[in-house]
């Protein structure tokens, strides 16, 4: 893979299937942006912690071992039935950082580790449950994945980025996090582990750059 270049887990619409993707770093930021704005994070961690996680990635064999069949965008994080691209990041940790195998059964043992390390997913919370079943029209949604208990108090466990943050942070208190966002023709960034408000607007400690 080319430098700075970025290796994720997306969904292919029309073969309706996840896969591993090799993008350019610039095309990857281009891409994440709406023309109005857009929010980008990201997290350096120490040597001891980005370097293993980098081969980790890296190497086709490791990394297609974690990669499910079937996609869901709000994939249960204890369950190998489906995935979404967070999931695949929380399970590449494991096998970088726990030494998980790439064989077979490569996702149960990263998830068993992520659990002894108390790995958190996020809690989506529905607060009226049953629409939660609405969306069975969407193809990339899934609930069969999701504990009875859970479903019943309206809760999606699911791997984002904030909980990918978060157990960086715990797992590797050297680790820093940066932000950055526009809004029209203003840059907001950040440095720490408070996310910027909606809306792009700074506070203090946050340096505001005007694009001209």
């Amino acid at each position: 893979m080319a430098p700075w270049s970025v290796r994720q887990l997306y969904y292919e619409c029309d073969e309706k299937r996840p896969r591993l993707f090799d993008q350019g770093l610039s095309a990857f930021l281009f891409g994440m942006s709406s023309p109005d704005g857009g929010y980008v994070s990201a997290v350096f961690l120490p040597d001891e912690a980005s370097a293993p996680l980098e081969r980790a990635a890296l190497d086709d064999r490791r990394a297609l071992a974690l990669l499910a069949p079937v996609y869901s965008a709000n994939a249960y994080a204890w369950s190998q039935r489906y995935q979404n691209c967070n999931q695949w990041v929380a399970e590449t940790m494991a096998m970088a950082w726990g030494g998980t195998p790439a064989g077979a059964d490569a996702r149960a043992r990263a998830q068993g580790w992520l659990r002894d390390q108390a790995y958190a997913a996020h809690e989506f919370r529905i607060a009226f449950p049953p629409t939660m079943w609405l969306a069975a029209v969407i193809p990339w949604v899934h609930h069969d994945d999701h504990p009875p208990e859970d479903l019943a108090e309206g809760v999606y466990r699911v791997s984002m980025p904030s909980s990918l943050e978060a157990f960086a942070r715990q797992r590797w208190p050297a680790a820093r996090r940066v932000e950055f966002c526009r809004a029209g023709e203003r840059v907001v960034v950040r440095q720490g582990w408070a996310p910027i408000a909606e809306g792009c607007r700074p506070e203090p400690g946050d340096r505001v750059v005007i694009l001209d």
